[in-house]
């Protein structure tokens, strides 16, 4: 499954796939539990595919940093856990993101990337990356 079809409900934890649209919203199954909801125009979603990180030269797209942490872990969960120490959880960042910007990208924005990580890892949605990026690149 494409990272297109994978969001983020703000106020609800850990992440949703896309199951159907609705006249006023749309339908979407937790990944944590499988529970589905009902989702409005109101709430406010993010798609994984549209989310990017801030670097110091540009942004590089949510999908290239899973890549990046998938390579580094060799395809496990990752070595850090997000509850662990800012310090510890930069350090693991600039690790997979060398470059990435310290002024924009804050310890709660590298948690949620690494519960992102460690959520789709477990339900093996992450295999998808480098066929998605081919795709997107030959368009």
């Amino acid at each position: 499954m494409s990272l297109e079809k994978v969001i983020s409900i703000s106020g609800k934890p850990g992440l949703y796939k896309l199951i159907t649209q609705t006249r006023g919203g749309f339908v979407a199954e937790s990944l944590i539990d499988k529970k589905r909801i009902s989702v409005n125009v109101q709430n406010n979603v993010s798609v994984l595919s549209e989310i990017a990180i801030y670097t110091l030269t540009e942004e590089i797209p949510l999908r290239q940093v899973f890549e990046n942490i998938k390579k580094k872990e060799n395809g496990k969960p990752t070595s850090v856990k997000a509850k662990d120490s800012k310090d510890k959880l930069e350090e693991y960042f600039f690790e997979v993101l060398p470059d990435y910007d310290e002024d924009r990208v804050y310890a709660s924005d590298i948690k949620k990337v690494i519960q992102w990580y460690n959520l789709l890892q477990e339900h093996k949605m992450l295999d998808g990356l480098t066929e998605e990026k081919i795709t997107d690149e030959e368009e």
